[in-house]
């Protein structure tokens, strides 16, 4: 069944199934619909996010088992809610010792039953499975190799001896077996098995296989029609070989009922493939129409000027957008992904050397068009013969032009070719086209989400994922475009403001969004902490935003969130690369700035700006509650939620005191519930459309006949500009009731806006009074 509205919880051995239970009640007055569980198959021990899957087949036992889980979902369908969890297919933990399909392949090789189950190329490692385990080199390490109980043990860590080996000396013994311990950091350039982004302590899994497919979902397939599941989010399809195919497998084994929403990161105007059997994303395109109503685009342009007049960017190192992702792509493309460019590369001369017509390009040139054409896709993922509209003619001119001489660089035609499936249809043919897509997506997120965005600044509420840094600001029209979209097209599809994954929260990024209003008074504010040193001014920049946007001395908080800033930028550190010397710095800056006595300086601008952050929190929590789709509630969300990037925003969930965004949640969640109609399928979205001076600062909707939503946006501009004056918005005919102050009520025609937002800066209006009483009556 389709969820009328989820909850997020991130369960984890703090945070197990029976303590989910015990939140069920609360979650349940809320009026949410369905619980929404991160994964909970058998994971790493001790593990806090549960992406790192070791057994498909068992429900986690540090989580309560399957009895537990079994039991929660007893638990919520007696308070009304249903499950849905967070399915992960792409991968599992490159961890021998717990991964027991990972653990037969390296003790019996290619003849492992489990061998099908990982994308392994057995030729590029001489036979052998690359496993960069090791802190240094094997030849520092060979004193801690030491065999034990038939294994081979290294600290910790813990792998299987090919049969017979146990006898051999160690150097013979490593020589033998099926896999080669290595110093981590070969993993860059000779890693041969599939791994999610540039992770390698997670395996890729070859789910396209039918039986690899039964063998990984049989659990979650009984789970499901067993009643207990009834809603899956997938998590990082584009990994996947075939994504369409694979999700309409799992919808026939869930038997079609099952709602299924996908972890698709969306570009800018880019469509999730109409075929694919799901009911849409997972909601960070409606993130960011959301977050870009909240920005002033004149303000944000004054903002990136400060910046670059602060910070002093080179303008591929974070003073341009385009400039600086393209550079990270480079970066990224090089070093971090050298192994998936080795095997695009492997796999382009060996199509090129069995046909005569394409046998004299060069390996280099394959593999440099190979990078040139990666950097170059716009999206995550091209989607096969269907790409052309993303591998573009104009890209390949692009990548043409790298090349000195012009007849080398008809390779990049080769490369072209191949990733639209255009030379044919052989085992290798099929092999690059599946892996330059996957290398795509990979390349996309590593670049894009976490190193550019931690370099291009001027306004970090705007860096998040599936955002447009380059074009924070999102107007009316746009919006209201984008809803009708998916009211008509996906309206089951998710939404989201906050997730385990976001970088700052809903109203961390709600409270840093004002300052495109204000850019004159940042930069004052700049002026007044430019006493306390920093090591460098795109560090300080963010960290004095990150602060703005928690408001208060968080200090042992906001400095790791300021280190991992640093880290990911790469710019002076990196988590490969570290710079001890300049990591204290970045730590004694934040300690005697933004988390000391700047925080005084922080706090005064943060009090001016509450009433405005305020117009933007609400504002933003009931768009999301009352537009197309599902909304999703990250825990402890319907209440302030302020918080960083992971592990911050992972904590276990906490039950805290109510605020006035959670009268505005209740309210709309049980007007959902009301009125699943109008919130549904068959419901519809029209947009209303102010009147006046000021009607650009109003934003409003009516979801069927039922309610009508209103929010103020740029409620600072608005004050500056003398406020609402006689601007007006028209209401559909009849009676209307606020939900958030039942003693309201207005008349449908013209209503001055004054009058709608008299008492806070959002409206939430029905046809009936929304009371508890009405509420259980009805």
């Amino acid at each position: 069944m389709t969820p009328n509205s989820t909850y997020r919880l991130q369960i984890q051995p703090d945070f197990p199934f029976s303590a989910a239970g015990e939140a069920v009640p609360y979650l349940a007055s809320l009026g949410v619909s369905h619980l929404h569980l991160s994964p909970v198959l058998e994971a790493v021990p001790g593990s806090t996010h549960g992406y790192d899957v070791t057994d498909h087949g068992r429900v986690r036992e540090e989580l309560g088992g399957e009895a537990g889980l079994r039991a929660l979902a007893r638990t919520a369908r007696a308070h009304g809610l249903g499950l849905v969890v967070d399915l992960v297919p792409n991968h599992m933990a490159a961890a021998p010792r717990h991964n027991r399909a990972l653990w037969e392949v390296l003790r019996d090789g290619p003849s492992s039953p489990y061998a099908r189950w990982f994308d392994i190329d057995w030729a590029a490692g001489g036979d052998k499975v690359l496993l960069p385990v090791l802190p240094g080199r094997i030849g520092d390490e060979l004193a801690e190799l030491r065999v034990e109980g038939g294994t081979l043990r290294h600290g910790e860590q813990e792998f299987p001896l090919r049969p017979g080996t146990e006898g051999l000396a160690l150097p013979e013994l490593l020589d033998a077996q099926w896999y080669r311990p290595a110093w981590w950091r070969l993993a860059r350039t000779d890693l041969n098995y599939r791994r999610f982004f540039t992770i390698s302590d997670l395996i890729g899994v070859r789910v396209e296989d039918p039986e690899v497919f039964e063998a990984t979902h049989a659990k979650i397939v009984e789970l499901v029609r067993d009643g207990v599941i009834e809603g899956l989010r997938i998590d990082h399809p584009d990994g996947l070989a075939e994504p369409g195919a694979y999700l309409e497998r799992l919808r026939r084994a869930t038997g079609g009922d099952c709602w299924i929403v996908v972890e698709k990161i969306l570009t800018d105007e880019e469509r999730l493939p109409a075929d694919w059997a799901v009911a849409g994303t997972t909601g960070y395109d409606a993130l960011r129409r959301i977050d870009g109503l909240f920005v002033d685009e004149a303000g944000a342009g004054e903002l990136a000027e400060h910046y670059r007049r602060f910070a002093n960017p080179a303008g591929d190192r974070g003073g341009d957008w385009e400039a600086t992702a393209r550079r990270a792509a480079y970066k990224v493309v090089t070093h971090e992904l050298a192994s998936e460019v080795a095997y695009l590369t492997r796999t382009a001369v060996s199509v090129c050397a069995a046909d005569p017509a394409l046998r004299d390009h060069a390996p280099w040139a394959l593999r440099a068009a190979v990078r040139e054409l990666l950097i170059r896709v716009p999206v995550y993922r091209p989607y096969g013969p269907g790409a052309e509209d993303v591998l573009t003619p104009e890209a390949a001119e692009e990548a043409k032009a790298t090349f000195t001489v012009p007849e080398e660089a008809a390779a990049v035609d080769v490369v072209r070719d191949l990733a639209l499936g255009r030379l044919g249809d052989g085992p290798a043919h099929r092999a690059f086209l599946t892996r330059f897509a996957q290398t795509s997506s990979a390349l996309r997120a590593k670049s894009v989400e976490d190193t550019a965005f931690y370099r291009y600044t001027p306004l970090v509420s705007a860096n998040e994922v599936g955002g447009e840094p380059g074009r924070p600001a999102v107007d009316p029209a746009e919006f209201h475009a984008y809803c009708e979209r998916l009211d008509r097209d996906w309206p089951a599809t998710g939404t989201v403001l906050s997730t385990h994954d976001t970088k700052r929260s809903a109203d961390v990024r709600a409270r840093i969004a004002v300052l495109s209003e204000c850019p004159q008074r940042w930069a004052k504010l700049l002026d007044d902490v430019a006493r306390t040193p920093a090591p460098d001014g795109q560090v300080a920049w963010a960290a004095w935003q990150t602060a703005l946007g928690f408001g208060y001395p968080y200090g042992d908080r906001l400095a790791p969130a300021v280190l991992k800033a640093a880290r990911e930028a790469g710019l002076r550190t990196s988590w490969t690369e570290p710079d001890p010397a300049y990591e204290q710095a970045v730590l004694d800056f934040v300690d005697a700035g933004p988390a000391g006595p700047g925080l005084y300086t922080v706090s005064l601008l943060a009090r001016d700006l509450d009433p405005h952050v305020r117009a933007n929190t609400l504002g933003a929590a009931l768009l999301h509650l009352t537009m197309p789709g599902v909304p999703d509630l990250y825990q402890e969300t319907e209440r302030v939620y302020l918080a960083l990037v992971d592990p911050d925003n992972r904590r276990p969930f906490r039950e805290g005191p109510p605020d006035e965004k959670t009268a505005v949640t209740r309210a709309a969640l049980r007007l959902r519930r009301r009125h699943p109609e109008a919130f549904g399928a068959s419901g519809t979205y029209r947009a209303l459309t102010a009147s006046g001076p000021a009607a650009g600062h109003c934003v409003a909707f009516a979801r069927g006949d039922e309610t009508v939503t209103a929010v103020t946006r740029l409620s600072l501009r608005l004050a500056e500009g003398g406020g609402w004056g006689d601007t007006s918005l028209a209401l559909p005919e009849g009676r209307w009731f606020d939900a958030l102050d039942t003693g309201r009520e207005f008349r449908g025609g013209e209503v001055p806006v004054a009058d709608l937002f008299a008492a806070r800066p959002v409206a939430l209006l029905s046809r009936r009074p929304l009371t508890e009483g009405a509420e259980q009556a009805g």
